[in-house]
């Protein structure tokens, strides 16, 4: 079986921590993929934060999951702590990829990488709007900081 690659080797802009509760870890002790998805939501929304925005209220728009894409490192298992580093890669006109990669914190052992295709919605019409400027701004800015240019 062809598995899937993923690679990504520029700077990740945004870290955060997410411990493995109990209720992550499946009948085989080790993180679901399921819950898997869960951390990731969690450390997308608080990469939205981190720039100063909701999910649900970016410069009037929301934002969906177009497609997401998973590829499993290491198994990861309860009471661990996991260090999600995102970035945002190949902005288009309605969206953005979110990349991530996920280690175990006091190791470094990588469990898992991936990324998130997000797109841009008006939330009155529920249709596909363009990336706000003031938006890709703060991505930049988040994205200099990475890179030791801002």
């Amino acid at each position: 079986m062809a598995r899937i690659q993923f690679d990504y080797s520029g700077d990740y802009g945004f870290t955060t921590e997410l411990q493995v509760y109990i209720s992550h870890v499946n009948y085989g002790g080790h993180l679901d993929n399921a819950q898997l998805l869960t951390l990731v939501s969690e450390a997308r929304l608080r990469f939205f934060l981190q720039l100063g925005y909701h999910e649900a209220a970016v410069e009037g728009l929301a934002i969906v999951v177009g497609d997401q894409l998973a590829v499993y490192k290491s198994e990861a298992f309860h009471g661990e702590t996991l260090r999600i580093a995102m970035a945002a890669t190949d902005l288009g006109k309605y969206g953005f990829d979110l990349v991530f990669q996920m280690r175990e914190a006091t190791s470094g052992r990588e469990v898992a990488r991936g990324k998130v295709g997000i797109v841009f919605i008006d939330p009155a019409t529920k249709k596909v709007a363009r990336l706000p400027p003031p938006f890709v701004a703060r991505l930049q800015a988040l994205a200099a900081s990475a890179s030791g240019d801002g």
